[in-house]
């Protein structure tokens, strides 16, 4: 699983395998960009950074 942390201090989990880039736009802003949900397309949407979780291991 991956946990994007969002610029506003929220954050969402993402399966690893729809994760494709992370990288900074021209402006410098930290840019994810991840499969949708049904798998139709991608999309860009701006991250304050990411955690890569590991399975068996409790984040709290």
């Amino acid at each position: 699983m991956i946990k994007y942390l969002y610029p506003d201090g929220s954050h969402c989990y993402r399966a690893l395998h729809t994760a494709h880039a992370v990288f900074r736009n021209a402006d410098g802003k930290l840019i994810a960009r991840a499969e949708k949900a049904d798998g139709s397309s991608m999309y860009e949407f701006e991250i304050a950074g990411f955690e890569l979780l590991s399975p068996g291991i409790v984040y709290d």
